[in-house]
This record gives structure tokens, C-alpha cells and sequence, in this order.
């Protein structure tokens, strides 16, 4: 193609481009731009709205799968108060079940001359080995109880006892309640926990005038067990905790049959357990759980039971030959503080059979307890009223009570006295309760076992799931 052909299609070429862009323009409805960035800002708004919705939802209905706690879309329970975040479980199960096994080491108190070495074998009583097997229950990891109460365990235990004395004392069998919690989170995989068990044993050897009569501490076969713990808890698997602590330990029969001069030991104990069905590990909540409807309930216990006395004659103390029948009531108006702690006034009313039937003068007269003759007073030299400050710590199925106490109304003698209460209340309904307990006088003298049953009135302790 010579230039002069070139130079005129070129030109005629640029003008036929020039021309159909500008049809198509023509052809095409103008759309303003400010106009265009509100639709794609719309339909955005539109899309994150519908997925935080989404989201939202999902998040409620996993954590009303996990925790067993209705909750609204800003985070709060029903209540008003905020749920933590959620704990995800492998199971809607309302408990965690678990076995577990322990070996206690401990060291006897020598508080009697039979454990300090005046037994037939002539040496120091100071050593207790004892095995235990149990089985304990606690609500599912992450519920509301589970929040309130710290990860509260309990359950049935058995252990077998050796004191090295088998002749003497025997190899007792104690079957025994128990009841844990955590103190406080010292790391994602470790706490610090209390326990206490509280049960009886069975297969001591007593004392016996003529077969045993070394044995001048327990009078019974079967005795109270009580213990009490404080140890570290470690996961050291998903299912499995290592636990280890010290135990506090006292054997006595309640002051029912003499002698009780009771064995204490102080020592170790050292554990494994494994947890069924758990499979995440606990995450700690912001919260405890729902806010607590604070107020006064009132209970009403009605107890009895039976006890032995000890005469002093001389330097020596004996058993007097027969038993005392105790029948006695509390009504204790009661604030409820908070989920796990009330505190108020009792009114104690007790008849104490053995009150008042040997006197210190009569003990004093005769030389040998079987000299010694008691008395039969009137009614009114047997019975008293009282008044004690109480506590209660609060805790599923079991509360553990203090009291603190004097008899105002007596007619003196052995009633007139400062007298301490040890209480263990076992839940059977919401409000009513299985009462058992301990009386001391001046925090040293058995006084008696209180056995009975309770009924609290105006309960408005908040049942959870």
C-alpha cells in the first residue's frame, strides 16, 4: 500500500471508532455515580446484617446445648446476669460420674497411754495405712450448680485400716459420705480443693476387763469415722486427676459407750481418678451464676438419742453402768447470706436423762465405782433451754453447721454449761433434711450424738439444672 492510500484510511478509520462509541453512549441510560455507591453500600449493610444475625443465633443455640441456660442475644441470662462463655460438652447428661482410688499414710496421736505404748507389745501405736475405693458424682462441667458450688463433688466411699495392732485394735472397715470443692484456679490444669468424709467403721476391737483391757481408749465396735482434707488436684489427662494433700482424721463412738477417748492421725494422701464422659477441659466463668433471692428461713429439728457417763473417782474416770436416754428440739431463724453461706440464733431445748445423776460430792465419798450409787432427780434438774449463734456452710445435698451456745434455763449441775455444736444436714427433699449431730461442753467434754430430723421453712433457695 503506497502513503497516499495510507493516510486517507487511517483517518477514515479513527472516525468510524469515534463514531460507535458515541452511539452506544447514546443508546445506554446514564446512571449517576453517588447513585451506584449507595446500592453496593446498601447491599453490603444488607449481607453483614443477615450474617451477625446467623451468627448470633447459632452461638445461643450452642450454648443452650452446653450449659443447660437460656440465653438472649445480648449475653444475658433471663436473670440479668451474665453468662460466661460457653463450655462445649460431649453430652446433656445433668452429672459426671467418677471412680477413683487413694492411699492415706498417717501419724497417730499418742493422746492415751495405750497408743503411747502400754499394750501388749510395748511399743508406740503411731502409724495408720489405710486404702480407699470411691465412687463421686458432680453436676456437668460448666452448669449453673457447677459455677455456684466450685466444681462440688460427692459420693460413697469404703476403706480398709491398719494401725499395726490387729490383736488390740483391729483392722477396722469404714464406709463414709464425702463431699469436695475447689478453693481456688492455681492454673488451667491445677486446684486447690477441700474434702471432708464423715461415716462409720466397723470391726474394732474394744475394751474388754478381761480379754482386752489394754485398750482403754475405744469402748465399741463400731465407731464414727470423720476427716478432713486439703489437697492439689491435677489433670494430668483428659479423663484422669492426680490428687494429693494432707488429712486430719478422728475415730470416736459419740460418746455412747465409755471408754471414748478417741484416735486422731495427721498425714498424707495420694490419689487417682478417673472421670467419666468428660472431654473438654473446665473454662472459668465470668459469673456465678443466677443473683441469690436473700432472706430468712427458719428450721425446725427434732433429735434424739442415747450416751454413757463417765464418773471420776479419784484420779480415774469409769463408766457408769447404764444408758441415757437424750431427746431435745432447735428452731433457728436463719439468713441466707448467699448460695453457700447462712447464719443466725437458735432456741435449743434438751431433756438429758443423765443429768444431774451423779453428783461430785456422791463420786467423792466412795472409793470404787461400784460403791458409788446414783440418785434419781426430778424432772426439771434434767431438762434445760438454750441459745446459740449458728453458721452454716451451704452446699448441694449437705450443709455443715457450727453452734455456739449456753443454757439460760436450768435448774444447775451438769446443765449449767458452755456447750459447741458440730451439725451435718443431708438433704432428702428441697426442704427437708436428715440432721445429725455432735454436742461438746467447754470444746474438750463429750456431751452427746443428736440424731434426728429437720424441716426448713420459708426455703427460697433457687433450684438449678
Amino acid at each position: 500500500m503506497n502513503r497516499s492510500v495510507r493516510n486517507r484510511i487511517i483517518p477514515l478509520l479513527a472516525g468510524a471508532i469515534l463514531l460507535g462509541i458515541h452511539t452506544v453512549r447514546a443508546q445506554t441510560p446514564s446512571v449517576p455515580c453517588d447513585s451506584l455507591n449507595g446500592y453496593q453500600t446498601g447491599y453490603r449493610a444488607g449481607y453483614e446484617a443477615g450474617y451477625k444475625a446467623g451468627f448470633r443465633d447459632g452461638q445461643q443455640k450452642s450454648t443452650n446445648h452446653s450449659s443447660g441456660n437460656r440465653t438472649t442475644s445480648s449475653g444475658k441470662t433471663p436473670t440479668g446476669s451474665l453468662s460466661g462463655p460457653a463450655t462445649v460438652q460431649s453430652s446433656d447428661r445433668r452429672f459426671m460420674h467418677r471412680l477413683s482410688a487413694e492411699f492415706r499414710p498417717e501419724y497417730v496421736f499418742p493422746t492415751n497411754p495405750f497408743l503411747e505404748g502400754i499394750n501388749n507389745f510395748g511399743h508406740p501405736i503411731d502409724l495408720s495405712l489405710s486404702g480407699h475405693f470411691r465412687y463421686s458424682f458432680q453436676f456437668r462441667p460448666g452448669s449453673i450448680p457447677d459455677r455456684i458450688y466450685g466444681g462440688a463433688y460427692q459420693g460413697l466411699g469404703v476403706a480398709y485400716y491398719d494401725f499395726q495392732c490387729p490383736g488390740e485394735l483391729g483392722n477396722p472397715i469404714a464406709v463414709y459420705l464425702f463431699q469436695g470443692a475447689r478453693i481456688a484456679r492455681l492454673a488451667p490444669r491445677l486446684t486447690f480443693d477441700y474434702e471432708w468424709n464423715f461415716g462409720l467403721s466397723f470391726g474394732w476391737k474394744p475394751y474388754d476387763f478381761e480379754t482386752n483391757s489394754n485398750n482403754k481408749m475405744m469402748g465399741s465396735k463400731i465407731n464414727a469415722y470423720i476427716n478432713v482434707d486439703l489437697l492439689l488436684k491435677w489433670r494430668i489427662m483428659r479423663e484422669v486427676d492426680l490428687s494429693a494433700g494432707i488429712a486430719l482424721t478422728h475415730f470416736s463412738n459419740g460418746n455412747t459407750k465409755f471408754p471414748n477417748a478417741g484416735l486422731n492421725s495427721i498425714g498424707g494422701r495420694m490419689g487417682l481418678s478417673y472421670n467419666f464422659g468428660r472431654r473438654s477441659p473446665d473454662v472459668p466463668f465470668r459469673t456465678l451464676g443466677p443473683v441469690f433471692p436473700r432472706h430468712v428461713s427458719y428450721d425446725l429439728v427434732l433429735f434424739g438419742s442415747w450416751r454413757r457417763r463417765g464418773i471420776e473417782v479419784g484420779d480415774k474416770q469409769y463408766a457408769a453402768p447404764d444408758a441415757y436416754t437424750v431427746v431435745g428440739f432447735n428452731f433457728a431463724p436463719m439468713y441466707n447470706f448467699g448460695y453457700k453461706f447462712r447464719a443466725g440464733v437458735s432456741l435449743d431445748g434438751v431433756y438429758d436423762g443423765s443429768a444431774n445423776v451423779f453428783s461430785d460430792q456422791t463420786a467423792s465419798e466412795f472409793a470404787t465405782v461400784s460403791e458409788i450409787e446414783p440418785v434419781n432427780p426430778e424432772f426439771d434438774r434434767q431438762i434445760a433451754l438454750g441459745v446459740s449463734a449458728r453458721a452454716e456452710f451451704v452446699m448441694p445435698y449437705f450443709n455443715i453447721g457450727l453452734g455456739l451456745g449456753v443454757n439460760v434455763l436450768h435448774k444447775g449441775g451438769d446443765l449449767r454449761s458452755f456447750y459447741q455444736m458440730l451439725t451435718l444436714k443431708i438433704a432428702v427433699t428441697h426442704s427437708s433434711f436428715v440432721h445429725i449431730g455432735y454436742s461438746l461442753r467447754d470444746f474438750h467434754m463429750p456431751n452427746f450424738l443428736m440424731l434426728g430430723v429437720g424441716y426448713r421453712f420459708n426455703n427460697k433457695y433457687p433450684r438449678h439444672r
